[in-house]
């Protein structure tokens, strides 16, 4: 950036300075001190400070040394700079590029009087808001006198953009108290803020004041009236503006109307609706076609939302993140990686949202060479490593089981939001390294970052893990004494899961008992688990009432409640329940396991024989099992909840469990001593779980894998876990 003080330059030529200096040896030093005084530089940095003129050194340094030369060559000598004026102030504001150097000439306006001019004010706030400076956009509007239309605009954008919905209001009623009536630019924003904090009749009060003053044609606020309905799910009012609108139909202004509306429609899940508005378009752009397929992918139809993307007539970057976030966040993570690899080939270039999409899919299915090919890209292409970025590659290393190489990126993401340091906090813990977790914590105390209720559960879930009940009731009590954060009912269980896995039952129950709020179906199934692990029937049978007389509310409860029953052996309680199941259509979600080899993604199911190599990798499993039982592995068909099975049907279920083909075929494809990584959405059985320990020790391998809560390192015949998961 320019430095404000070649805006300083004297107007006096180096010639005259020159002369001056020669006509007496005893002023040579001076003049040269002078003229270097006057000497304008240039910053060598964007974030060096920005000089400014002294004129009271300059003076003594004439007037100490030039004492006997006459008044009018002093006068000659010394011209004033000449003072910047607004032209050449707003400029400088729209080019800066930090905040800082907004502060240095800020510094520069005060110290030439200027803060008066509501043009430079105005341009100040706005940069500022710009580079989410608000508490300096605040100082700057309170310091200006008189506040008018502009200024309070500039506010009340800034405030609204950075979500600072509370506070653009309060500045939207003090304008309106200070006498200055609101424009066509002033409402969309106070209307956004509305819709922010879904104020619906402060909403409609907001448009009645638009009717009165006579802009309720304009167009950007009829957009911004509609979009303020649509998010507070008042489709039929937002309806009615578009309806109202005289301009609906001209193809050139009321596309973003248009699209407005189509996202209120697929919001609501009206998704006839939403392609009706689509066909009745008189003119669809690109944004018209990704809002819509973004609506069939947030309401789970990635078929249409592929058929709408394949009729495309010109697709963009927006067009295939959309794909590739749809098919991610509908558990499609391979084809989400097949698009983004797609795209690749076809020359588009990701933007930031494209690359978080792709690197959430990798974590999710534990894609790690997909996110290594991804991580090359963003250094390859010179990509700045945001917030956003760092934290996906984080949570994709934590994820992928390379907790090592998340730590890594975690200490070059500069930009550090309270959701990294959670992400990071999250991954120590489920890798079962709670010390690392409790000092990461301590590092974002020292870097000023206040937690949050998932900070906690993070640390919660690291105790838990690793069986560090003391510290961790420690942790629970300080979020409610010290941070003031009320538990909600997953801290509750989280207590009861670390009381209950370190076998301490009767304390889980008193907590229990002590819950300010009555406990949930997961709470008392929390100390059911437990009850089982440590062989407590009788209290397991009392968590079992309890459950009992609580209705499930969700699928897995049905499941978790037949399982119960046939742990405790009540057989015909298991198949009533298994009977209801049926009876009600109740989905029970299929256990899968992805383990990546060179590259692909390998998906097995419990009981699945469809792969190409099923026959090799069935032939691999029995040798590994033959062995593992010469080590003294036993099959604990305990874990098979079905009586009415003969022992050998039960080591086929066990043997059909989709983590044990992925094993087989991995001990297959992969290099001896290559370390295996697994990953399954279902919580690993105890029987697959002694069998990994066994085949790590036999393979001189290390296995990791994850499953639901956590992760399990096997490596020389025991787990990370201790045996307590």
């Amino acid at each position: 950036m320019k430095s404000l003080h070649a805006l300083f330059k004297p107007t006096s030529s180096p010639t005259k300075t020159k002369t001056t200096a020669s006509s007496s040896s005893s002023t040579t030093p001076t003049t040269t001190t002078a003229s270097k005084t006057r000497k304008p530089t240039t910053s060598s940095s964007s974030n060096a400070p920005l000089p400014s003129p002294n004129p009271l050194e300059t003076t003594t340094t004439i007037s100490k040394t030039s004492k006997n030369e006459p008044k009018s060559l002093l006068s000659a000598l010394f011209i004033p700079p000449t003072p910047p004026t607004e032209a050449q102030i707003i400029p400088l504001i729209h080019g800066s590029k930090t905040i800082l150097q907004i502060h240095q000439i800020h510094a520069q306006i005060i110290f030439h009087n200027l803060s008066s001019s509501s043009l430079i004010t105005t341009q100040l706030i706005s940069s500022s808001s710009l580079r989410k400076s608000i508490n300096h956009s605040l100082a700057v509007f309170n310091h200006h006198k008189p506040k008018n239309l502009f200024t309070f605009n500039a506010l009340i954008r800034g405030l609204t953009t950075n979500s600072h919905f509370f506070n653009a209001i309060f500045h939207f009623r003090l304008m309106l108290r200070s006498g200055i009536r609101p424009d066509r630019l002033t409402y969309p924003f106070v209307l956004k803020s509305m819709a922010g904090l879904f104020l619906t009749e402060l909403g409609m009060a907001i448009h009645c004041m638009v009717l009165r003053c006579g802009i309720e044609l304009d167009s950007f606020v009829r957009v911004s009236l509609a979009d303020m309905y649509v998010k507070v799910e008042k489709l039929g009012s937002a309806f009615k503006v578009f309806d109202e609108s005289p301009e609906r139909f001209d193809s050139g202004s009321s596309a973003l109307l248009w699209n407005v509306l189509i996202k209120g429609c697929c919001k609501a899940g009206s998704m006839k609706k939403a392609v009706k508005l689509f066909k009745a378009m008189p003119k669809k752009e690109n944004v018209s076609w990704s809002t819509l397929i973004d609506g069939f992918a947030k309401n789970g139809d990635m078929d249409r939302a592929m058929e709408l993307f394949d009729q495309m007539p010109e697709k963009n970057v927006v067009s295939w993140t959309t794909m590739v976030d749809g098919f991610s966040r509908n558990g499609d993570s391979e084809k989400a990686l097949s698009l983004f690899s797609k795209m690749l080939e076809e020359e588009v270039r990701p933007n930031a949202f494209t690359i978080v999409s792709a690197l959430s899919a990798c974590a999710k299915i534990g894609a790690l060479e997909a996110g290594l090919r991804i991580h090359k890209y963003i250094k390859d292409n010179g990509l700045h490593l945001t917030e956003a970025l760092g934290t996906a590659l984080v949570d994709m290393y934590a994820k992928c089981g390379n907790i090592e190489s998340a730590s890594e990126v975690f200490g070059e993401t500069k930009q550090k939001s309270i959701r990294t340091w959670t992400v990071m906090i999250w991954g120590w813990a489920i890798h079962g390294h709670s010390e690392q977790a409790i000092a990461c914590f301590k590092q974002m105390m020292f870097a000023g970052i206040k937690p949050d209720e998932v900070v906690f559960l993070a640390l919660l879930t690291a105790c838990m893990h690793s069986g560090q009940v003391d510290v961790g009731l420690n942790f629970f009590d300080s979020m409610r004494l010290d941070y003031c954060i009320e538990p909600s009912m997953k801290h509750y269980t989280l207590i009861v899961d670390m009381l209950g896995s370190s076998g301490q039952l009767k304390e889980a129950l008193r907590f229990i008992e002590r819950m300010p709020m009555n406990p949930d179906f997961v709470i008392w199934g929390a100390l059911f688990c437990a009850c089982r692990a440590h062989k407590k029937t009788k209290m397991a049978k009392f968590a079992l009432n309890k459950l009992l007389k609580l209705e499930p509310t969700h699928t897995g409860n049905y499941i978790f409640l037949s399982n119960a029953f046939a742990a405790l052996g009540q057989w015909e309680d298991a198949e009533r329940v298994r009977v209801l199941i049926q009876n009600r259509g109740v989905h029970k979600n299929s256990g899968w396991s992805y383990i990546e080899v060179e590259g692909q993604m390998h998906r097995f199911v419990s009981g699945d024989h469809d792969h190409k190599d099923a026959k090799a990798i069935c032939l691999k499993l029995e040798e590994i099992t033959a062995g593992a039982v010469k080590q003294g592995y036993i099959p604990g068909t305990e874990w098979v909840l079905h009586h009415n099975m003969e022992q050998e049907e039960k080591d086929d279920v066990l043997g059909s469990h989709g983590e044990k083909f992925a094993l087989a075929f991995a001990l297959i494809c992969t290099s001896p001593g290559m370390t295996i990584r697994i990953v399954k959405n279902l919580q690993v059985c105890g029987d697959c779980h002694s069998l990994m320990k066994y085949v790590s020790k036999m393979s001189q391998r290390e296995i990791i894998l994850r499953d639901m809560k956590r992760f399990h390192h096997f490596k020389d015949g025991s787990c990370s876990c201790r045996d307590h998961w």
